[in-house]
């Protein structure tokens, strides 16, 4: 594993160019606070990467970035607004000992238990690439984007349109009273034949049930 110190770049750091993205987004960001120094320099230790790397300088310099009200939660080292950190999130989902390879890395995920992640090769579709976990199919599809890529897609694509089947009316407000370890349980689930999603009960559910289930019944 590498130390901090050969993790931590100061001559190239990766996070001006990810607060130029940021400046520039069609869609609302918030960068959330990273936590204390010893919380946020374990997490880059555990993920492995430098913070040379967008998604490096996220886990160093960020407690995650929320977009559009929350709709998209980009991991980051932690918060209390978004209380999973990119390594606590993967222990023992995509690794189980810290410095271990994954063979996918679990990056971002959205309120209504799309989850998003950097394919290591045990996804079977193309490593290097940021894959979709989508709620209604439970198949994971290659984006065909790398990590920056999906970035600037989450500060500027058009998620209207990519979730319009997936947002009701007044969708907004309820990203008020939900955490960044919670996401919108839809009964019947987006996976079954059913009503439009205004039609569908939402209750909060934690993130990692959610998980669990998406990944239950993707293995079916």
């Amino acid at each position: 594993m590498k130390s901090l110190q050969e993790l931590i770049n100061l001559e190239d750091p990766g996070w001006p160019l990810v607060e130029q993205w940021i400046a520039s987004a069609k869609n609302p960001v918030e960068i959330l606070p990273p936590p204390e120094a010893a919380i946020r320099e374990q997490a880059l230790v555990n993920t492995q990467v430098t913070t040379r790397s967008p998604m490096g300088a996220i886990i160093y310099e960020s407690g995650g970035i929320l977009v559009d009200h929350g709709w998209l939660r980009i991991l980051g080292s932690g918060h209390p607004r978004l209380p999973r950190s990119l390594p606590d999130w993967n222990f023992e989902r995509s690794f189980a000992v810290s410095g271990q390879r994954p063979s996918f890395l679990l990056i971002a995920d959205d309120v209504i238990g799309g989850f998003f992640a950097v394919d290591g090769g045990g996804l079977g579709l193309v490593p290097g690439k940021v894959c979709y976990l989508p709620p209604d199919t439970l198949k994971w599809e290659n984006t065909e984007k790398g990590y920056s890529d999906f970035l600037v897609w989450c500060f500027n694509g058009d998620l209207q349109k990519y979730y319009q089947t997936e947002r009701w009316v007044d969708w907004q407000k309820d990203m008020q009273s939900i955490r960044g370890d919670e996401m919108f349980g839809i009964i019947p689930p987006l996976c079954q034949d059913g009503p439009p999603i205004d039609a569908r009960t939402r209750q909060v559910v934690r993130a990692a049930k959610i998980y669990e289930l998406h990944i239950a019944r993707s293995n079916k």
